[in-house]
Parts: C-alpha cells; sequence; structure tokens
C-alpha cells in the first residue's frame, strides 16, 4: 500500500485514528529537511478541457472531498501542524490545480476508505492503493505511479521472507501485503508448516511500531515505505528478501458511477508532460517509480 517519514512522525502518526479535514495549503518535513509539500504542486495551469468533463456537482463546488489515511509518511502524514502533507498530497494538489478545484482531504483509516467511495463520503480516495483487479470490481483507478513490496527486520532477527512459517509479520490492514502474506501462511500450512501469525494494524505507523520495537520478526510494505523505516531507524532495522517484489501501479479511487475517470485521467496526464510530476517525484526522492502514461484500471492482476 504505502511510504515512511522520521520515527518521530510515525509515532504521532499511529494515534491518528480519529476522523478530520485539512486543507492544501500547509508544509512539512520533506525528505531532505525540505519543506513538506512543493510549490510545484500548484505550477501547473488549469486544463480547460478536462476540467470541462468534471461533473456538474464538482464544477459547483469546486472541491473534490479526498479520503486518505494519513499515517504513512512519506505518502500522506499529518506535520506537527497538524496538517495532511506528503508525496500523494503534493500530487494531488497538482491535479486539483490542473482541474481549477480545490481538495479537501479527510483522515481515515485505510480500509474505510473505499467503501466511503462507493457509499459517496468521497469522490477521490488518495492513499497509495494499488490497483488490482479485486478492488476494480467495486472502483475504478487512474493511475499515477509504479511501486512493489519490501519486508523489514531487525538486523540480527534472522528473519527469511521465504521462510517465515512461524513468524510474526506485522502488516497494515486492507492493504495488498496483506493478502500477500495470507497467501504466504496458506502454502506454510499446505506443506505441514506452521502458519505465519499476522498482525494486522489499522495504521501502517502502529505496524512499523510493533516490528520496530521487537513485537513482531518483521513487518512488510509498499518498498518506499520500508526502505525509508530502515533508513530513519539508525541501521538497528534493514531490508530482507526480494526488493520491490510485486510491483503494481498506485491510482486515484473512485466510484465507477462518479464521472471522474477522463478529468483525472487528463489532469494526471497534463502534469506529467509538463513536468509538475517529475518535479514532485525529485523533491521527495521517489523518481524510481515514475510512469509516463497515466491510465484507467491498468491492473493485469
Amino acid at each position: 500500500m504505502r511510504l515512511a517519514a522520521p520515527l518521530t512522525a510515525l509515532v504521532a502518526a499511529a494515534t491518528l485514528g480519529l476522523t478530520s479535514c485539512a486543507s492544501n495549503s500547509h508544509t512539512g518535513t520533506g525528505p531532505t529537511g525540505s519543506s513538506g509539500s512543493t510549490s510545484a504542486s500548484s505550477a501547473s495551469k488549469v486544463d480547460a478541457a478536462a476540467a470541462a468533463l468534471l461533473p456538474a456537482s464538482i464544477k459547483k463546488s469546486r472541491t473534490l472531498r479526498v479520503g486518505t489515511d494519513a499515517s504513512s509518511p512519506p505518502s500522506e502524514y499529518k506535520d506537527a501542524n497538524n496538517k495532511i502533507v506528503g508525496f500523494d498530497i503534493d500530487l494531488f494538489d497538482a491535479v486539483a490545480a490542473r482541474l481549477g478545484v480545490k481538495a479537501s482531504y479527510i483522515n481515515a483509516n485505510f480500509d474505510n476508505i473505499i467503501p466511503g467511495i462507493t457509499g459517496g463520503k468521497y469522490d477521490v480516495g488518495v492513499s497509495s492503493f494499488t490497483d488490482n483487479k479485486e478492488r476494480q470490481k467495486t472502483v475504478d483507478f487512474v493511475t499515477y505511479y509504479q511501486v512493489g513490496e519490501q519486508f523489514v527486520t531487525g538486523k540480527s532477527s534472522g528473519f527469511n521472507p521465504s521462510n517465515a512459517c512461524g513468524k510474526k509479520v506485522a502488516v497494515q490492514s486492507g492493504t495488498v501485503e496483506l493478502d500477500d502474506l495470507k497467501q504466504r501462511t496458506s502454502t506454510c500450512q499446505k506443506n505441514g508448516k506452521p502458519a505465519i501469525t499476522i498482525q494486522a494494524f489499522a495504521s501502517q505507523g502502529d505496524a512499523t511500531t510493533a516490528v520496530r520495537l521487537g513485537k513482531d520478526n518483521a513487518m512488510t510494505a509498499d518498498y518506499p515505505v520500508s526502505a525509508d523505516v530502515a533508513r530513519q531507524s539508525g541501521g538497528s532495522l534493514v531490508l530482507v528478501g526480494a526488493p520491490n517484489f510485486n510491483a503494481a501501479p498506485y491510482g486515484l479511487v473512485i466510484a465507477k458511477t462518479s464521472g471522474l475517470q477522463k478529468a483525472l485521467q487528463m489532469a494526471v496526464q497534463g502534469i506529467i508532460d509538463d513536468g509538475t510530476y517529475d518535479a514532485i517525484c525529485k523533491h521527495w526522492s521517489l523518481t524510481s517509480g515514475e510512469i509516463k502514461h497515466a491510465k484507467i484500471n491498468a491492473a493485469i492482476s
């Protein structure tokens, strides 16, 4: 599912279970100590053709209600001023600017966002969602990034993802990593080995804390999340196993009946074409997952 920042931010993020709203005029701590948000996020000009495709209700309100789980820095998290910031936030601010509207971010538990979209609570889900066929049964995606998964463990733990049977592994609930762990533990049991004890947490911050404190043998998350967690640990946590495995696209999540598909696709493609997208990825040191073409429902599995 996602990405991470300094451990002090993770501790704060772990307490963010209550729903709240935030504007898009905020700052935070970026990957190099600079402002968390970048002016590049609002550098794109309004695309009149894309804006014309917005549903009448959005044209009238000039606001997109955005569901996000602000517990996964640096993708989406709350800074010291309680503002929602991050890589995904900068990108979507640029998309909203391209459409001539504002984004109103609403903090929520990750696994409640898709139901909130289908139920009409949110117009868009922006929370490092992996586009996959299972999710496409209920919602649509507009892709904007490509990323895989990665395990993290204690430096001296000896944990091996290829032989995780009988181990305790932390993960955020509702994520593709949870699905992967379920498949792995099923294989363990079929081979007569003990199951993996899966510790599913509501927030990524809680999953990270569990492995950092040694309560679980390892955690699994999106590669950028895991890489940053290891980097911020001062060497006590390390990446383990195949790097960036099961790579798949991230997508903006929208209801199938929303009428937002083409408008968002054009807006994402617009920030790719004019260089805004690359500037934001560079700001967050996340250029490795850049894409060249925004697509609707691009998952192959």
